[in-house]
Parts: C-alpha cells; sequence; structure tokens
C-alpha cells in the first residue's frame, strides 16, 4: 500500500486511530510546550505569553486530527508528509530542496529502474522534511509580516494569530523528525534482513511512542535532557542532518523493545532514550523558531520567475 501508515501503524480499532500516530498527542505536546516554554527573550514576547504556550501546545497533535475515517481525502493527502523512509529516500540523495523537484527525481528513478515502481513511490517513501520546510517558510513569511505590520504602527493581532497557529503545526513534523521509526522503511516490525532477530510485531510503534510515553515519560524529563539554543544555518540542510541523526537511532528502538523495554514501566535506558528522543524534538523545534525570526528580518531577494520544467 502507498499510504501503508494509514493502516498498518496500529492493529486497532478505528475509534483509537488517532491516538496512535507519531508520538501520540502526549509527546507532542511535550515537545511544543518545551520548545515555546524554553524560547530566548529575543523572540516576540507574545510568542512566549501564557495564551500562545496554551495554544502551541494543544496544537501539538493537530496533524494527526486530520488523519480520520471520516475526511478520507484529507488523510489520503497529507499522511505521508508523517514520515521519509530514509533507506529509500537516499538513492536519489542528494534531496532537491522543492516537494515537486523530489517527485520528479523519484520518478525518473523508477524509469531508469526497472521493477521499481512500487517501492520508490513517492507516497510509499514520504515527504517529511517537505512539510517541515513549507510550513517553517510561512512562519518566517508570516513574522517578516509582523515586523512590517509593527514598523507601521498597524493591527498586528491577526498575524499573531497565523504566527502561533504555524508556529504549532510546525511543531508536529519537527517531533515526527525526532521518532526514529518515522524515518525507515522498518516503521513498525522488522521487514527486512534480519540477523539480530528483532521483532516483527506490528505493536512496536504504537507501543513505544504512544502507550509507553503515555505511562513513564513526563515534561520535566524531557525538560531535563533539552540543550542550550543552537543556531540554525541552512534550515534545510541542518533539518535533513536532524533526520539522519533520528534514523542512527532505529536499531536501538529495536535492541531496547527486545529487552522489554516499552513494557509496563520499561527500563532506565529505554525511559531515558524516550525522553532524549523527545528532548531532541523540543531542541530543534525552538531552534527552528528562532531562525525563522532571525531570517524574517532579511531583506526579501528579488523576485524571478520561476524556472520551466
Amino acid at each position: 500500500m502507498k499510504l501503508r501508515r494509514l493502516a498498518a501503524l496500529c492493529l486497532i480499532p478505528l475509534a483509537a486511530v488517532p491516538a496512535c500516530f507519531a508520538w501520540g498527542a502526549k509527546g507532542h505536546r511535550i515537545v511544543n510546550h518545551l520548545a515555546i516554554q524554553t524560547l530566548p527573550a529575543t523572540v516576540p514576547a507574545f510568542l512566549r505569553s501564557p495564551a500562545a504556550l496554551d495554544e502551541i501546545t494543544w496544537l501539538g497533535p493537530e496533524p494527526d486530527r486530520w488523519r480520520s475515517p471520516a475526511e478520507p481525502e484529507l488523510d489520503a493527502m497529507q499522511a505521508p508528509d508523517h514520515y521519509i523512509d530514509l533507506e529509500l529516500a537516499d538513492r536519489i540523495a542528494p534531496l532537491p530542496r522543492e516537494r515537486y523537484q523530489y517527485i520528479a527525481k523519484l520518478y525518473a528513478y523508477m524509469q531508469s529502474h526497472p521493477g521499481s515502481e512500487h517501492t520508490m513511490q513517492p507516497t510509499h517513501i514520504g515527504f517529511q522534511p517537505y512539510i517541515t520546510e513549507e510550513v517553517w517558510q510561512r512562519l518566517k513569511a508570516a513574522m517578516r509580516h509582523y515586523r512590517r505590520l509593527r514598523a507601521e504602527h498597524q493591527d498586528v493581532m491577526p498575524v499573531e494569530q497565523a504566527i502561533i497557529f504555524y508556529t504549532g503545526w510546525l511543531g508536529h513534523y519537527v517531533a515526527d523528525g525526532s521518532q526514529p521509526l518515522h524515518t525507515t522503511i522498518e516503521y513498525n516490525g522488522w521487514t527486512g534482513p534480519n540477523p539480530h532477530h528483532y521483532t516483527t510485531s506490528h505493536k512496536i510503534h504504537s507501543q513505544f511512542e504512544t502507550e509507553f510515553v503515555n505511562e513513564n515519560i513526563s515534561m520535566a524529563d524531557v525538560r531535563h535532557d533539552m540543550k542550550p539554543l543552537a543556531p540554525i544555518g541552512d534550515e534545510w540542510t541542518d533539518y535533513l542532518d536532524y533526520l539522519q541523526h533520528t534514523h542512527t537511532y532505529v536499531d536501538e528502538v529495536y535492541q531496547l523493545w527486545g529487552e522489554g523495554g516499552f513494557e509496563g514501566h520499561g527500563t532506565a535506558a529505554s525511559r531515558a532514550f524516550t525522553a532524549q528522543r523527545l528532548a531532541a524534538g523540543a531542541d530543534m523545534l525552538r531552534n527552528l523558531i528562532v531562525a525563522a525570526w532571525v531570517q524574517s528580518a532579511e531583506p526579501v531577494p528579488q523576485w524571478r520567475p520561476h524556472p520551466a520544467n
């Protein structure tokens, strides 16, 4: 199936499906909450206010609320935004910066590699870095508009609300990017050659990111593992590096599962690992918000027609 996450992530009744996507609602709320709570004073005060904190925290799980059989077209459109199978995407590295260039490059690969037509479909591999970049640019554009309105002494409340929404929306995908099983073909039980005898159970994804987090991980646990603010250089390459780093932990998820790490209260190692992964998401989200604010002050490049395909 191209949109395999739609059905296979959680083999439970449909009524419970929204709770089982990346990190579950609790993990997404933690990431958004801590990113805002640790913003520096250089970011506008409205974005650090209690009201903004509450709204952005609530928005953490928002894209998972769009994944319902009640809205099948919406779900089909945005389900692949939550993941990217890096083992497959790396076949066309370096990834182009634009979503449609990525799609074109994948189809070119399929044309030159007969037999890859199913494996290399864009919706099969996923669009995770593309939705993140696109929402981040929406945030930066809104912040630039906010700066102009402030300078002109105009009403900024509407654009403040847009910035809060874009920030909460962005946080969902950045948190997805810190979950190792959202970066791999082995997203819900090992399917390839298995020399380490990793589990093939289809419970591993939801049990790790939702049930285990709900029962064992607190805001304070994650806050303890956060790092100081770090500057973002080029947001696209920095975010791809972040995804590649997340991907290095795929084996560790399976190893921890094999040790009973996600059963009940798990182990000290599994609790520490999970808190660290959520902290990585909160760190990256905070850093990207600050980068959007800083870069929103830069002059807008001269407009040029988009090159024809």
